[in-house]
């Protein structure tokens, strides 16, 4: 079984910067209300009533996943990980049907290793457990303060909590709740995994055979592409790496990133070569998704589309098991939210940082009660391509989608239609 893991992490050397390659317009009616700011009316959402919320999440800041060799080494010592009290909660980790954990093969993986100053690669540090801290207490002046839609006090029946199964954004999700809630709950907070090989909260290398034949030979590529190959081939001479070392500009950016972050050294090097390493990461990134290739997006996070148009369709059909669900929180990775952001038409080709969220949002205009989405991008409401105004139409939003959703059945069809394919 190891040497499966072994042959699939070959396909990760930037490991979770990567998802999971550890392993192997259409124009309707302008709403009511549209996108226009200089409208008369000041406050446009008093128009609607939020009926449910989404919020896909980056987990917060780490220790890198893999130090640049033959550089200076940050120390990345164990109390950057202790934990603040106030993020502290009464939490269980199950799987979908409240079993016990599955194992995790991807959180094993980064244990075979120890960084410099003997902590592991990929764990959540104090710093972003408290930037997801504050990410939930943002999202509790929003939905607790400001409107009254949920309730004060963590309760399950209303609030599902999701993550992949890898500690950093498990104890995200902990740390979220905590904010989100001041810590207040009358019952243990369930956060929900699965087992690797049915993951749909990062692009499933292992888990799609289909996905991964095509992601090797993109990534392959992609350090080879003329532009990409000779900035790299100049920031590995001034920063003093051997010819013979692998490295790439995500697994750069991701070390840098890192240190920057928790105020670590970086190598005086990359204080010229910062800007150039961001844009290389996105190029590199954006080469191995194709946004432009329907296919490559379905693979990546078609499923994950699904299950969100699920929910909706299931609050607005009163047909969810769990009447009373109002706020849905998916704990995931950098990797998911860039193939969610191209699939949307929102991706601004800027990594996104740590703790950065993608909120849907259920509206019912309350004079049609017709059914609207409202997308915001760290904060920022965002204008989707296809939507004629940022209160989407739901079969606007739904359109929009539709590209790129893929139920669990075509998935895995899609997945296993390998015939011709070969590995790099």
């Amino acid at each position: 079984m190891r040497t499966l893991w072994t042959k699939a992490g070959v396909l990760g050397s930037m490991s979770m910067a990567f998802g999971s390659l550890l392993w192997s317009q259409k124009k309707t009616e302008p709403d009511p209300v549209g996108s226009n700011c200089s409208s008369a009316d000041t406050n446009p959402s008093s128009h609607y009533e939020l009926k449910l919320v989404q919020v896909l999440f980056r987990h917060g800041a780490r220790t890198p996943l893999k130090s640049i060799p033959d550089v200076m080494e940050a120390q990345w010592v164990p109390t950057l990980l202790e934990p603040p009290a106030h993020t502290h909660i009464n939490y269980e980790v199950t799987d979908l049907h409240g079993g016990p954990r599955p194992p995790a093969p991807v959180e094993d993986s980064y244990r075979q290793n120890i960084l410099n100053g003997g902590t592991f690669p990929g764990q959540l540090t104090t710093v972003g457990m408290q930037q997801l801290y504050e990410l939930g207490k943002k999202l509790r002046k929003r939905y607790i303060e400001e409107i009254p839609f949920l309730s004060s006090t963590f309760s399950p029946a209303e609030v599902y909590v999701r993550s992949t199964n890898i500690v950093r954004t498990i104890e995200s999700a902990k740390c979220l709740v905590a904010g989100l809630f001041e810590q207040k709950q009358k019952e243990i907070v369930p956060i929900l995994t699965t087992e690797a090989e049915s993951e749909i909260l990062y692009p499933n290398y292992h888990g799609c055979k289909l996905l991964k034949l095509l992601a090797s030979h993109r990534w392959a590529e992609s350090s080879t592409l003329p532009d990409i190959a000779a900035d790299l081939q100049s920031i590995q001479s001034a920063l003093g790496i051997a010819a013979h070392q692998h490295i790439d500009f995500i697994l750069i950016r991701d070390d840098m990133v890192a240190r920057e972050t928790h105020g670590l050294p970086c190598p005086s090097v990359l204080d010229t070569w910062r800007n150039k390493v961001e844009q290389r990461a996105v190029d590199m990134i954006c080469h191995v998704y194709e946004p432009s290739n329907r296919k490559n997006l379905q693979l990546c996070v078609g499923p994950l589309l699904q299950t969100l148009l699920a929910n909706i369709e299931e609050k607005l059909g009163d047909m969810s098991s769990e009447p009373k669900r109002k706020l849905f929180l998916y704990s995931a990775h950098d990797t998911t939210l860039i193939p969610c952001l191209m699939s949307l038409g929102i991706f601004d080709k800027r990594w996104p940082p740590y703790a950065a969220d993608i909120t849907l949002e259920l509206h019912q205009h309350r004079q049609t009660n017709r059914s609207f989405v409202k997308v915001s991008y760290v904060g920022e409401d965002q204008l989707i391509p296809g939507c004629s105004g940022v209160y989407c139409p739901l079969e606007e939003f739904k359109q929009v989608l539709s590209a790129y959703s893929l139920s669990s059945e075509l998935y895995h069809d899609l997945c296993n239609s390998t015939e011709g394919l070969t590995e790099p």
